[in-house]
């Protein structure tokens, strides 16, 4: 009775964690923008680069990696049960992206996704990031990184840990991931998916040079 009480509370602080919304109160507090009303309205990191610059997605993207990766980590340091620990990542990444703080709006849990996982297994945390890079880059789409890496968090989780709570884990965060993304998805399919330059850095920079010599009459 008491190791259910206790795991309830675990899932609810989790949740609790998980619902702060960093993103827009690093862009109210130290930008004095309301991040929500820009871009795609997301107060995840990647519409905090396009709002905030890089300094201010950095921070809101450890803030939002910290609301997976502790909670989960806690639990995991007193040993509960790995049922318990995957509630409580799932209970974290649905807080972000349901906020009842925005009336059931939030971020799209990738970031909070990965601290989960990181905190699971921290080898299947970095495949997962490996394959948010991946797919970033090859793409210019952060929405395809964020795709990539948390449809393969099952299979690392289970490949990893063997523990059927901690990949049950990974199908519902990549579940939710593409529930999240499902307007990313569509603007893809029809082309109008805005790119992320600084993931091809050697494209701008071409780009770059090509408009030197069209000044120069080149």
């Amino acid at each position: 009775m008491i190791a259910a009480l206790l795991a309830i509370v675990a899932i609810a602080a989790g949740f609790f964690f998980g619902s702060i919304p960093f993103g827009y109160l690093v862009g109210r507090f130290l930008f004095g923008i309301d991040i929500r009303t820009y871009g795609s309205g997301n107060i995840g990191a990647a519409n905090a680069l396009r709002t905030l610059g890089k300094t201010g997605a950095g921070l809101v993207l450890l803030c939002d990696l910290l609301k997976g990766l502790l909670p989960v980590l806690v639990v995991r340091l007193l040993h509960a049960h790995p049922g318990v620990a995957a509630a409580v990542a799932a209970a974290a990444v649905s807080g972000h992206c349901f906020s009842p703080w925005l009336l059931g709006r939030g971020g799209k849990g990738v970031a909070t996704s990965l601290g989960a996982i990181i905190a699971l297994s921290w080898a299947a945390g970095a495949i997962c990031v490996a394959g948010w890079f991946a797919g970033a880059v090859l793409t210019a789409f952060s929405s395809v990184g964020s795709i990539l890496a948390n449809v393969m968090a099952p299979f690392a989780l289970w490949f990893l840990t063997h523990e059927p709570a901690y990949a049950a884990y990974g199908v519902f965060a990549a579940a939710l991931v593409l529930y999240t993304h499902r307007d990313n998805i569509a603007r893809i399919r029809a082309g109008t998916e805005n790119k992320v330059g600084f993931l091809r850095p050697w494209q701008r920079t071409r780009a770059t040079k090509s408009a030197m010599r069209i000044e120069r009459g080149l």
